[in-house]
């Protein structure tokens, strides 16, 4: 077991601080070995896990060095005289590395200018706490945020809330004419008086008038109100799509694909109905709360506050529910992200689960997490199930206090029968808004959690970010230099002061070990990442000064594993220029040896192919590929593994097609088969993020380098292929042999 920072075996002195800990994981031949490094505010502290204690006064001439590579970091104390030690561990022990740094230049800058030595940082130090990453819940005041949205519409918003006003009003109008039809018509006539029927058909046409009104005022106010809120889910929905696709590689690496397609899909869609359904009843119900109860209160004011009693126990049960409804929806969101991601993963590789006979894992890990949704929305449903009878029960205790008062006022004579038939009707339309706007929080705190799941995605900002002042790029003539490069992917370093020059229409190989950045060095050329350190150029320009998209519309892309939309063979062709005519779309697929097997496809160039280019052989998928290169007529072309995962037959008739592809064009092309690079002008051998060599392919082989000896272990590979290719598979024996 490695020393623990908490172990007394330590030999600190008297005086001593321990300011940092760094429990090592690997000896010097990077064999798995426990160890520890001490950082005092004196000196350095180490031992291996067996070995005795070493140490090093602290001194102004004292350095540590930190690298990190392949898996394995890396720290060096040295002096002026050269190294004193090493220690080694894997890169999950790198963020302990790199508060020990931190910590030993401050103590060793405090020494050197003779101040007090600085407290360590918590936040940068070796045993932080683990940090809980779950956001907090949001706030119902999120929902403000959607006003962006909104903004363009204000004037149809102004007219649907107009309308909303004018229909409530008009609803309000049929409780008021009960009171004169009771106590100027029906209570007189149970006194023997004769019916005034010019009165009555006076009252039942205003009736029957505000009916009508309040029906056309409704229905003008719902369409346009309902209107605005999905042109509004239309924007939404757009805006997140379209800011998402601006967003860097970075941020894919790093995101479960049913997550984003939940967010935009779920998420948008709960927002939009929220929008066009339950704000729209909010608002109507909130403005009949307010109307009725000044006219209660105009009536009769004893028995309004009477009316009213129970409002503040049903305003402290919503804020209540409120508070766990939103944490819960919180929940909920993720939950159910998750249910779409088990989708995500499995649809797409389909053929894998079913060649591993994992059907019954797979619908096993989806019958979890649908059943994990299901014990979230009931814990959510189990709160939600007894306040909204609690709501009911508050309501109907009220109608019967508004019963009993208003007829004890009644035989007191203070308000007519026609006042209290009034009020009934009121309260019943009270409460009955009351209620709904009580159903109504489940729905918004549902939205508030969507919405703001909606804006991580807005807020979020490219690694790659378009230069504000862009530069032109024009006439491209495909001359790239890599200037003193660097890439770190989080604590590990990629690309390390990296400088390379490919002349206009070159052709350059790239080849190396898995890692050693031949990947990676693309990417930064495509600008899927921007470098850390140095520059990419294009024809002398910074390509961080140019947008990215005029930069990338002169790349040609063909990788190891085609990509092939839903589509027909010309629109997957057609890809980097939908506008390209049929003829140009043969001629691309002529060149790139397309043109002969589409045309066998039961519709030629307009056969639908499946999700991925299902239905298509992997060598039939790369020409198309290449075809779809060629269209756009890139002055840069990036050949990643094109020819890796195919036969040899196969990879001759796609060389065949990537001859055509390279000619007069800037061509980087990494190759697993070195065979593949002979035409290439250079081959340039990377190693640990690096130009270890470069030369051709007759020059690297003479030198007996690197290129040398991954060549010769391709040589022996392809023997020993060849070798076991004689055997006959049914008896084991060699071909020839009795």
């Amino acid at each position: 077991m490695p020393a623990s920072y908490s172990d007394n075996s330590a030999p600190l002195q008297q005086g001593e601080t321990l300011l940092a800990v760094l429990e090592t994981d690997l000896d010097a031949r990077l064999h798995f070995a426990g160890g520890v490094v001490l950082l005092t505010n004196q000196r350095m502290l180490a031992r291996a896990a067996e070995g005795a204690w070493q140490s090093w006064p602290l001194a102004a001439t004292l350095r540590l060095e930190h690298t990190d590579w392949a898996g394995v970091g890396a720290l060096r104390l040295l002096d002026g005289g050269g190294l004193l030690a090493q220690w080694r561990f894997t890169l999950a022990r790198n963020p302990q590395a790199l508060a020990l740094v931190q910590q030993f230049e401050r103590a060793r800058d405090a020494l050197a200018a003779g101040t007090p030595l600085p407290a360590p940082q918590e936040e940068e130090g070796v045993a932080a706490a683990p940090q809980d990453d779950t956001p907090p819940p949001a706030s119902t005041w999120t929902l403000l945020r959607l006003w962006r949205f909104a903004r363009g519409y204000k004037w149809q918003l102004l007219a649907g809330l107009a309308l909303m006003l004018a229909s409530t009003l008009a609803t309000l109008v049929p409780p008021y004419l009960t009171m004169p039809l009771m106590d100027d018509v029906l209570i007189p006539f149970q006194n023997g008086q004769p019916v005034d029927w010019a009165r009555v058909r006076g009252l039942l046409g205003g009736l029957l008038g505000a009916a009508l009104l309040a029906w056309a005022l409704g229905w003008a106010r719902t369409y346009v109100l309902s209107r605005v809120s999905e042109r509004m889910g239309v924007d939404l929905r757009c805006t997140t799509y379209e800011h998402l696709l601006g967003l860097s590689q970075e941020y894919f690496g790093s995101r479960r694909t049913g997550d984003l397609m939940s967010r935009i899909s779920s998420d948008t869609d709960r927002i939009n109905t929220f929008l066009s359904l339950h704000l729209l009843d909010f608002a109507a119900d909130v403005l009949m709360i307010g109307m009725t109860a000044a006219i209660l209160f105009s009536i009769n004011a004893q028995l309004a506050l009477a009316t009213l009693a129970p409002l503040p126990l049903i305003a402290w049960l919503i804020h209540t529910v409120r508070d766990r409804l939103r944490v819960g929806f919180a929940k909920t969101a993720r939950v159910w992200a998750e249910v779409t991601n088990v989708l995500a993963d499995t649809i797409p590789g389909i053929r894998v689960v079913k060649a591993f006979a994992q059907e019954g894992r797979e619908a096993a890990r989806f019958r979890q997490a649908n059943w994990y949704n299901f014990t979230t929305n009931d814990r959510i449903n189990r709160v939600w199930s007894l306040f909204t009878p609690t709501i009911t029960l508050l309501t109907e205790v009220g109608l019967v206090t508004v019963w009993f008062f208003g007829i004890w006022l009644v035989s007191r004579g203070s308000i007519t029968v026609g006042v209290l038939t009034a009020f009934l009707t009121y309260i019943g339309r009270f409460y009955t808004r009351l209620d709904s706007m009580s159903r109504i929080v489940a729905a918004t705190q549902r939205a508030a959690a969507s919405t703001r799941r909606i804006f991580e995605i807005l807020e979020r900002r490219s690694s790659v970010p378009e230069p504000e002042n862009p530069v032109p790029l024009e006439n491209v003539r495909g001359h790239i230099a890599v200037r003193h490069a660097a890439l770190r992917y989080g604590n590990r370093s990629v690309i390390r002061d990296l400088n390379l020059e490919i002349a206009p229409g070159e052709m350059v190989g790239l080849v190396g070990h898995s890692g050693a950045g031949k990947s990676t060095l693309v990417n930064l050329i495509c600008r899927f990442y921007d470098v850390s350190g140095g520059s990419i150029e294009i024809d002398g320009i910074d390509v961080r000064r140019v947008r990215v998209a005029d930069w990338r519309r002169h790349i040609g892309l063909v990788l190891q594993e085609p990509f092939l939309f839903f589509g027909t063979v010309a629109q997957n062709i057609a890809y980097g220029r939908p506008e390209a005519s049929r003829e140009a779309i043969v001629a691309a697929a002529r060149a790139a040896h397309a043109h002969e097997f589409i045309m066998r496809l039961p519709q030629g160039y307009d056969t639908l192919l499946g999700e991925r280019g299902q239905g298509l052989s992997g060598g039939e998928r790369q020409r198309i590929s290449i075809a779809r290169a060629l269209l756009i007529d890139p002055r840069v072309l990036i050949l990643d593994e094109a020819t890796a995962s195919v036969d040899t037959e196969t990879e001759r008739e796609i060389q065949k097609a990537l001859d055509n592809l390279v000619r007069g064009r800037t061509t980087i092309a990494i190759a697993h088969r070195l065979s593949t690079l002979r035409r290439a002008n250079r081959i340039i051998v990377l190693d640990q993020g690096d130009k270890a060599e470069e030369g051709t392919h007759e020059e690297l082989l003479a030198a007996q380098g690197a290129y040398w000896r991954l060549y010769q272990a391709q040589l022996r590979q392809a023997e020993e292929q060849a070798e076991a290719a004689r055997i006959t598979p049914a008896t084991g024996k060699q071909e020839g042999m009795a």
